[in-house]
C-alpha cells in the first residue's frame, strides 16, 4: 500500500497542480501541504482530506484509509481510471501504477 504522502503527491501531479495551486483551492496552507506529501504528518484531519479528494477526484475513503483514520477503502479505483474505455476492474496494482506514472509522465513532457 502507497503512503498517504505518496498518494497525495501523485495524485496533484496528475491533476499537474502547484502546491501553490493546490493552496489556493483549497485554503490548506503550502507548507502544510509539503509536510503531507513527506509523510512528516501523518494524520491530517478528515477535513483536509476531504478538500483534497474533491479537489484531485480520488476517493475520500482511499485517502482515510491510507491516513490510518478508517480500517478498510472501498475497492473502488480513482474516478481518473473509471472510463467506458478502461475499466479500471482489470487493472492490477502494477498496471495501475503503470498506467498512472505513463499519464504524469505526458502531462510533464507537455510543458517543456
Amino acid at each position: 500500500m502507497k503512503s498517504l504522502g505518496k498518494t497525495l503527491k501523485d495524485s496533484r501531479e496528475i491533476m499537474s497542480l502547484t502546491l501553490r495551486q493546490v493552496e489556493e483551492a483549497t485554503g490548506i496552507s503550502n507548507a502544510y501541504l509539503s509536510q503531507l506529501e513527506n509523510d512528516k504528518i501523518k494524520k491530517p484531519s478528515a477535513n483536509v482530506l476531504y478538500k483534497l479528494a474533491s479537489l484531485y477526484q480520488v476517493e475520500l475513503d482511499s485517502l482515510l484509509y491510507a491516513a490510518g483514520i478508517i480500517e478498510s477503502a472501498s475497492p473502488q479505483k480513482s474516478q481518473l481510471l473509471n472510463t467506458a474505455a478502461l475499466s479500471a476492474e482489470k487493472l492490477n496494482s502494477e498496471e495501475e501504477q503503470a498506467l498512472l506514472e505513463y499519464l504524469k509522465f505526458l502531462r510533464f513532457s507537455g510543458k517543456r
